[in-house]
């Protein structure tokens, strides 16, 4: 299924960029190239955005009735599901991520699509009270052109999350992929096709997000921009769509807190503050990379967590036994390392990681083991900066206010996980921790229905959830007079 090149996938045809100019994709976890790359220009997003603004005032999607539009998605996941193993293995190749990871991915992704087309028929307006001798309606109607710039760590996954809602709304697409992870989000669009949304729907442009996603996002013909990525470019697209008043979401940051109460399943706990850190090789903007654990269980909560960590399995990431997978690129394994030599310099004690692994198998791509940072305070950087990569902070708290003060004592506020045995105790610091998402002796974060966004710099507006269609329409009012005078307000 893999190609030696892919183009741009605009108004429905294959195209390289007008420039003629490619760039290169790798597979972290053997630094090899995997193909050439359409590179997009200025040029190329015009006629993107001129393709979904046809599709959308002159073409069929947006006037579709709904319960066609559900039709088309689920043909979309069915697909998919039909194309499940080899979908995995582009993504695997192209992200370096562990097989196991990759495979839940995918399927989320799927289950994505069959839940916005169930969704397309909840989409409806209302009747509302007004003075005798008037009627008046609500309309939900698509709210047009969406431009949507999607991140590395989960390429197919936040390509669903994107298109999905927005084809459920009766919007037109044009796609930014990240340039490290392009493939499968190319191959969704060509699905798409396949699946019966006509051309021009959804378009799908590869290249740098410097130059082609900052000029998505100050498009004049683009009405909504979503982004999901870091905070510092979030707020810079925020402040390029603000040019033209684009509806805007954004999905950022998270340095997230995992608390650990005294009275925790201490099994459960450790395992789940695991797959919390280490899950995707820790590229996660919810990983839960700041570890509370109260001061009674510590020694014994720190002493277990650091004896399972030790067990998790770097490699390989098509071996079905590899737990954790490759860091996406060699820029980023050097940020990671960066930041973990500054811990050690701002006084935090490295418990295991720290390193690349070792061996020959780890001779070439981009690496980095599992790390452990413990005697750390808040006001670290490596407490407040988010590392995007497997390495976790431990940090000693007293008792409930205590933590819940250094909890929300961050920029961020993406998700937060708690483990106790109270329940009481569990939901009075759920209400108080200041995060979009927020987990329950679980290390789940989302599934398709449940809302997903933060609070303060990790962004606003909520994905994967029916409140999402919201955000791809706009609500237009009707008033009409219905009486059986003829009106004559000013009484001339």
């Amino acid at each position: 299924m893999l190609k030696e090149s892919y183009q741009l996938l605009i108004n429905g045809q294959h195209c390289d960029s007008n420039t003629g100019e490619t760039f290169v994709t790798y597979n972290p976890a053997t630094g090899e190239p995997l193909a050439k790359i359409a590179s997009a220009s200025k040029e190329d997003v015009d006629r993107a955005v001129a393709a979904a603004r046809a599709a959308l005032e002159t073409g069929k999607w947006s006037r579709y009735p709904a319960s066609r539009r559900g039709q088309i998605l689920n043909r979309i996941a069915q697909i998919m599901r039909e194309r499940f193993d080899k979908l995995v293995e582009l993504e695997v190749l192209n992200s370096g991520k562990a097989l196991s990871a990759a495979k839940g991915q995918v399927m989320q992704a799927i289950e994505d699509f069959e839940f916005y087309a169930g969704a397309t028929t909840t989409l409806s307006g209302e009747t509302i009270p007004v003075p005798n001798g008037f009627f008046n309606y609500t309309l939900r109607e698509p709210v047009g052109v969406c431009a949507q710039i999607i991140p590395w760590n989960y390429p197919m996954m936040m390509a669903a999350w994107k298109i999905a809602p927005a084809l459920a709304a009766g919007c037109t697409v044009v796609l930014k992929p990240a340039s490290l992870t392009p493939i499968t989000a190319l191959v969704l669009g060509d699905i798409c096709l396949e699946a019966g949304v006509p051309e021009g729907v959804v378009n799908v442009i590869t290249g740098s997000g410097a130059t082609i996603g900052s000029y998505l996002a100050q498009h004049p013909g683009v009405d909504k921009v979503a982004f999901t990525g870091e905070t510092t470019t979030g707020k810079d697209i925020m402040r390029r769509a603000s040019e033209t008043l684009k509806r805007v979401t954004l999905e950022l940051g998270g340095k997230s807190p995992n608390i650990v109460f005294d009275d925790a399943d201490l099994d459960a706990a450790v395992d789940g503050s695991l797959f919390g850190i280490f899950y995707n090789t820790g590229q996660s903007c919810e990983a839960r990379s700041r570890l509370f654990v109260h001061e009674r269980i510590y020694s014994q909560f720190v002493e277990r967590f650091v004896e399972k960590a030790k067990k998790l399995r770097v490699g390989d990431p098509f071996d079905p036994n590899t737990h954790v997978g490759a860091v996406i690129s060699a820029k980023q394994e050097e940020v990671i390392d960066g930041y973990v030599k500054l811990g050690l310099q701002e006084g935090a004690t490295l418990l295991y990681g720290g390193k690349r692994p070792e061996g020959e198998a780890f001779s070439k791509g981009h690496w980095y083991m599992p790390t452990i940072l413990a005697d750390v305070t808040n006001d670290m950087r490596v407490a407040q900066e988010e590392i995007f990569g497997p390495v976790v902070v431990i940090i000693k708290f007293s008792d409930e206010k205590d933590v819940i003060r250094q909890a929300n004592d961050t920029i961020y506020g993406l998700a937060a996980a708690i483990w106790t045995k109270d329940f009481a105790k569990a939901h009075r610091v759920a209400a108080a921790v200041k995060a979009g998402i927020v987990m329950l002796n679980s290390p789940f974060s989302a599934f398709p229905g449940l809302p997903f966004g933060g609070y303060k710099q990790s962004g606003y507006g909520r994905e994967l959830a029916l409140e999402t269609l919201n955000l791809y329409t706009e609500t237009k009012s009707v008033l009409s007079y219905i009486g059986e005078k003829p009106l004559n307000p000013f009484g001339v």
